[in-house]
């Protein structure tokens, strides 16, 4: 069995697959078939307990006493769709994720056999989960672990995934009466149960910029740009990127005539999250050279990346399967006096700069987890943009929770 951690995935060894979700607290779990634009066809793609079946997917009930779960039988998907999302929220009303752990098991439906679990990490104020997508890849179905939280309970997962909803109150002791939310024109109910009061519904974001809860594109249509949280995967016409790259980091000094020295480094785990080695400007090359660092910039003067660490990606060995690229003030500068913070993935044969991710906030810490590498299981590498503050001066201090942030 796998231990999932957020951006990874696996090939299904099972046609029918069953995904349940348990926490100390009840939970609601719903799933929802996604076309190729990643939003539902109608109000029959949205499963739940009171709709609780759809093509090829159904909702399982267990009756208080067992997890809710998601059964997908893939041989009876239909070819329209692309991938089923299952989602999770809180049974009581307004309920959020702090101090709840909530965990997804993948199994064979038919066995009950288990397949890999995820448990999302850093959960706070979300009030609704996306926890795990069933999708197809070139005729094969795999799973992938997302973890995507929403502070606007099941609405807001709706709303991403192109279905309009609104509030219609009902009777909490007659949950019969509750009818399923209907996908866009024809706007119905949602669950009252996890749904809060709604505000007028945003307009749908463009297409060229992939929503957070789905948020993966790949290299084909030149230079990426990514907001926080949202993931590439290093794939250009079919094939993974597999050659050198360089992660280039850099920065200003928030205030004209101040020098800022900060450290960018990066940081290798095994698929277990176990810390391997870590690349910086003590230790300029790491896992048998696959990874070297270009040495230390003490004032962040000047045009240009800062500081370098260039990565063979195909060099870089199986038991490592993270890679967390992190930026540290060693003298005790906060984040608040540096200024166009970036990172961004160039591909080292020809200079193309491939992917930019620049910190759109800062705040009064000594480090910052910039943007990590994922191997999946097929061999490709996903990137996705990070931006989270840590107290930390030195990269020793970033391995724990960055080891938490996988």
């Amino acid at each position: 069995m796998t231990a999932m951690t957020p951006g990874s995935n696996i090939p299904l060894s099972a046609v029918r697959v069953a995904v349940d979700v348990t926490a100390p607290v009840r939970l609601d779990v719903s799933g929802l078939l996604l076309s190729a634009d990643g939003k539902v066809r109608s109000d029959d793609d949205f499963i739940f307990y009171n709709q609780p079946s759809g093509p090829g997917v159904t909702y399982r009930s267990g009756g208080g006493t067992a997890p809710d779960a998601i059964v997908v039988d893939t041989s009876a998907v239909p070819p329209g769709i692309e991938k089923i999302v299952v989602t999770a929220s809180p049974d009581a009303a307004g309920q959020s994720f702090q101090g709840i752990e909530p965990t997804a098991t993948v199994r064979d439906a038919d066995t009950g056999s288990p397949l890999a679990t995820f448990t999302p990490p850093r959960l706070g104020s979300e009030t609704a989960l996306v926890v795990i997508e069933v999708y197809r890849r070139q005729g094969a179905w795999k799973a992938r672990a997302v973890g995507q939280g929403y502070a606007n309970g099941l609405a807001g997962i709706a709303t991403d995934f192109g279905v309009t909803v609104e509030e219609e109150p009902a009777a909490r002791a007659a949950p019969p009466a509750r009818q399923a939310p209907r996908a866009h024109p024809q706007p119905a109910a949602v669950d009252p149960r996890t749904a809060p009061p709604l505000p007028p519904m945003p307009p749908a974001p463009p297409a060229a910029a992939p929503a957070a809860s789905s948020g993966k594109i790949n290299l084909d249509k030149g230079r990426v740009s990514l907001q926080k949280n949202q993931t590439v995967s290093l794939v250009k016409g079919g094939r993974p990127l597999l050659s050198q790259v360089k992660m280039g980091l850099g920065w200003e000094p928030a205030f004209r005539g101040k020098d800022i020295d900060l450290d960018a480094s990066v940081i290798a785990y095994g698929p277990d999250r176990k810390h391997l080695d870590s690349c910086y400007f003590g230790k300029l090359s790491i896992l048998n050279g696959a990874i070297k660092h270009s040495g230390d910039n003490l004032t962040g003067e000047g045009a240009g990346d800062d500081e370098v660490i260039v990565v063979d990606l195909g060099r870089i060995p199986a038991e490592a399967s993270g890679l967390v690229f992190t930026v540290n003030s060693f003298t005790g500068q906060k984040f608040t006096e540096v200024a166009k913070a970036y990172c961004r993935l160039i591909d080292a044969a020809t200079g193309e700069e491939l992917v930019r991710f620049e910190l759109s906030n800062t705040e009064p810490q000594t480090g910052v987890m910039m943007a990590k590498l994922i191997r999946q299981f097929s061999g490709e590498w996903e990137m996705t943009a990070m931006g989270e503050y840590v107290k930390s001066r030195t990269v020793r201090g970033m391995v724990k929770p960055a080891s938490a942030a996988l």
